[in-house]
């Protein structure tokens, strides 16, 4: 077949002749029309990319399989996975499931078979919390499937039928793919299945697609292709047939925002699940943003362009033990450079877990080198509870000009509350509509430093502030539950 960039060229020049003015003829003559052979030349054109199409289908829909999930009801759930993954209008003349429905969920999905002897990729949310996995093949068959290994993080898994001589689908090099190029998805949207749309890769590198804590794996490949619900789990294909992606999650319906799991990484997860092996990564323990995303803060990091700015310590994290600080602005990881918090993440993740890490640090204008040991990353990153009981009979210090009312943290209130400080200020009230609400300052958290200054007493944090300019920010240093964190409060104007 001619390569689709003669093709497409083929196809302009049939229009443009085709849209051409008549030549002037003689008064004996006949009209002008398009000469035969360039209008033969862009039928061909047409009926080789029609050909195309059909074919990349023919090669692809017999790996292709459908999913379809069974799960208790337990009256808490109203909706289905991919309801959470796939967000659009309501549909008014769906069924809609009470939350006193004793009725099993059922739902369906996609997936893809990747060994003659029955392995299958699908999405995670596809079969999570599944009490019964039912696969259809292209040929009519069905087997009842069991989970292999599943991957929350990167919603990558695998599950698997008992059969042989399967179909399997063949893989493409996610890395070489081009924003542009066609693709091709299949899978079971709305119950309809072996649906084949198309549409060309519309961008790469997607990420911070969903909430996972801060800690996002994936850089989705971006797709045109119509994508909906029941597409999960499905393949995103190229031109040649081969595995590219797979689909995920979309923004909306049919609004031509699709997301896929690059190839690469979908097969590199899902080949240590068939291996039985445990998905481990590395990392520090860190929450971070690029520098520049608060412009609130910016003007405070003056002399620096670009870096990671960190943002929270998590507690007991391998950061923790380091001599790394909120508010800290990470610009290199062993020599590599870092503008963004995906360029950090991805630096962390090539590393092994107990590896040494090297920092390079700027902190008030000073470059630092702080070594780091990466940690394992835990399945759950806790979250601090913030349920306050009152600490003491002591009457709080209000401080009005930013809505926050504190009192000394003493050695009792300290061990009551299992806090990892001993010295500062603890919160005990927020004003709404606050400056110290608008930075999500909370109840128990202990103000160890307020621009600089240690924090031991009500009378030192009442003098920092009496000190401080809030139209330039004030610098708050913050321990909550045994993480390190920071907020800049900051008056408009």
């Amino acid at each position: 077949m001619r390569p689709l960039i003669q093709i497409f060229a083929v196809c302009s020049l049939a229009a443009s002749l085709r849209a051409a003015p008549p030549l002037a003829q003689p008064e004996t003559g006949p009209a002008s029309t398009v000469p035969p052979a360039a209008a033969d030349a862009g039928k061909d054109v047409v009926h080789q990319l029609n050909s195309a199409f059909t074919k990349v289908f023919e090669i692809v829909a017999p790996s292709v399989v459908i999913i379809e999930t069974t799960k208790k009801n337990d009256g808490s759930e109203n909706s289905t996975l991919d309801d959470l993954f796939f967000q659009g209008p309501q549909d008014d003349n769906a069924p809609r499931r009470g939350p006193r429905s004793s009725q099993p969920i059922q739902s369906e999905g996609s997936g893809f078979i990747v060994r003659a002897d029955g392995y299958i990729y699908t999405n995670f949310h596809v079969v999570e919390g599944a009490d019964r996995i039912d696969v259809k093949l292209k040929d009519g068959r069905e087997f009842q499937a069991k989970i292999v290994g599943t991957d929350e993080k990167t919603d990558v898994a695998v599950i698997k039928i008992e059969a042989t001589n399967l179909p399997v689908a063949q893989f493409a090099d996610s890395e070489a793919v081009r924003v542009g190029q066609f693709a091709f998805a299949i899978g079971a949207p709305f119950k309809l299945d072996y649906t084949f749309t198309y549409g060309v890769i519309s961008g790469k590198g997607r990420s911070k697609l969903l909430a996972t804590g801060g800690y996002s794996i994936s850089d989705y490949l971006q797709t045109d292709a119509s994508i909906n619900p029941g597409n999960s789990g499905g393949p995103l294909c190229d031109i040649d047939g081969k595995v590219v992606g797979m689909n995920t999650l979309i923004n909306g319906l049919n609004r031509g925002l699709g997301f896929a799991i690059p190839s690469n990484l979908a097969n590199e997860i899902g080949q240590q699940l068939i291996a039985g092996h445990k998905i481990v990564r590395p990392w520090l323990g860190i929450r971070i943003e690029s520098l520049g995303d608060d412009p609130s803060i910016r003007d405070l990091f003056k002399g620096l362009d670009k870096g990671v700015v960190v943002r929270t310590i998590e507690a007991d994290a391998p950061a923790y033990k380091s001599d790394l600080r909120p508010f800290d602005v990470i610009t290199q990881v062993d020599g590599a450079p870092v503008s963004t918090d995906t360029q950090l993440q991805r630096e962390i993740l090539r590393k092994k877990i107990g590896q040494n890490v090297e920092l390079t640090v700027w902190r008030k204008g000073q470059t630092l080198k702080i070594p780091v040991t990466t940690g394992e990353l835990p399945s759950e990153i806790s979250r601090a509870s913030n349920e306050i009981n009152p600490p003491s009979p002591t009457k709080p210090e209000d401080s009005n000009k930013f809505g926050l009312q504190v009192q000394e943290l003493t050695k009792e209130v300290a061990a009551r509350l299992k806090l990892g400080v001993q010295q500062g200020v603890i919160v005990t009230d927020v004003a709404d509509n606050s400056l110290a609400a608008a930075q999500d300052i909370q109840r128990e958290d202990v103000i160890t430093e307020v621009d600089g200054k240690k924090i031991t007493t009500v009378a030192s944090f009442r003098d920092a502030l009496n000190k401080a300019d809030p139209r330039k920010g004030v610098l708050l240093y913050l321990d909550r539950k045994g993480s390190k964190t920071f907020a800049v409060l900051k008056a408009g104007g």
